[in-house]
């Protein structure tokens, strides 16, 4: 089954196309102080070394703006100001160079304000997303039903993208983010119908690894499914290269794009007679150092498979498969069984495989 993506505009975020007829790309936020402009870069360059591809950074005060113009000279992936409150941050944040700004209709919301972000983002050609979080969201007098609240969020965003649209600026990006999971993709779908700009997706405070993981892969994935959405940021309260990576699995795992081999590896059951927990674990780890910058790797396949019932299909399925036995197991090259091998040589023999690969393609 292959996605069709829903038709939006292009967007370009300091390099980075935005848009149906483009990937859809990964994001992340900044964790540290914006002011520690060392330990920001040093943030930042752990997650271009994971794949992050769009960076956000809080904007609290005007001191943050100078820290900025430092910052922006030390990496390589596009930089997002995150704006609330002070539009003249936004202004400032422009001035020293950052590729993109967020705005929040709940707390930026005077309209005299808002054109004036616009007209110093179009001289500059900075595009501005308009990003609605449920928490932010202004609440009629009397209060809304939850059923209602992802129509509210949809109407902020369209009510502060007609104050940009006056002035003949189109350069936006839309966000619309809940905690709840089924809130975000209403208003996600509701939006869909209502413009044709480029949507950044992702479910507000999703929570710790595990229960945000979770969170975030239904949202997204339902979303991206649907072929609703062109950049994603996984939010976890934890590590952002986390984000990352998981915001790389939801993608991959849709066949959306490809970041390099899918390690498919069984349950584990009664019958398996090898570690395959640790060593599927070792693959995935030893997988994500290898450097791929030209896709040479791009939808391979790597099976660790631990007993007779499906070990051998899944291995001769796959680019390359270990199917386990009691102690040892098959090496699997291209479905066919290439050698014996021991249980503590499963991945180094996958790696030396790997890098043939590379080599040959190279």
């Amino acid at each position: 089954m292959k996605i069709t993506r829903r038709k939006t505009r292009t967007v370009n975020l300091g390099g980075v196309k935005v848009g149906s007829g483009y990937p859809v790309s990964i994001q992340s936020m900044t964790k540290t102080d914006t002011m520690d402009v060392a330990a920001t870069i040093a943030q930042i360059k752990r997650l271009e070394n994971a794949g992050c591809e769009i960076v956000r950074t809080a904007v609290k005060d005007a001191a943050c703006c100078k820290a900025l113009a430092r910052i922006i000279k030390k990496i390589n992936i596009p930089l997002e100001a995150d704006i609330h409150f002070d539009y003249r941050l936004a202004l400032k944040a422009m001035e020293a160079g950052v590729d993109g700004i967020r705005l929040n209709p709940g707390n930026i919301c005077k309209e005299d304000e808002v054109k004036k972000v616009v007209k110093a983002a179009a001289r500059r050609h900075i595009p501005i997303r308009v990003g609605v979080n449920s928490g932010s969201v202004k609440i009629p007098r009397g209060g809304i039903s939850n059923e209602e609240l992802p129509s509210l969020m949809a109407e902020a965003a369209l009510d502060y993208i007609k104050i940009i649209e006056k002035l003949g600026f189109y350069d936006i990006m839309v966000s619309l983010k809940a905690s709840d999971v089924l809130q975000t993709i209403d208003a996600y779908r509701l939006m869909a119908k209502r413009c044709d700009y480029p949507f950044h997706l992702g479910v507000t405070a999703a929570g710790p690894e595990l229960s945000g993981t979770v969170k975030s892969a239904l949202g997204i994935g339902i979303l991206l499914a649907e072929g609703i959405g062109d950049t994603i940021r996984v939010s976890l309260t934890g590590d952002p290269v986390d984000e990352v990576i998981v915001g790389k699995h939801i993608i991959q795992g849709l066949g959306l794009r490809r970041f390099g081999p899918e390690v498919i590896s069984c349950p584990t059951c009664g019958r398996t007679e090898v570690d395959i927990i640790g060593i599927a674990n070792r693959v995935e780890e030893a997988l994500g150092r290898i450097r791929d910058e030209k896709g040479k790797l791009s939808g391979m396949r790597v099976a660790v498979m631990g007993c007779v019932v499906n070990g051998p299909g899944e291995a001769r399925e796959a680019d390359l498969g270990i199917a386990a036995g009691k102690g040892s197991g098959f090496l699997f090259i291209k479905g066919k069984p290439a050698r014996k091998i021991k249980e503590s040589e499963f991945v180094s023999a996958i790696i030396s495989e790997i890098n043939k690969t590379l080599e040959r393609k190279a």
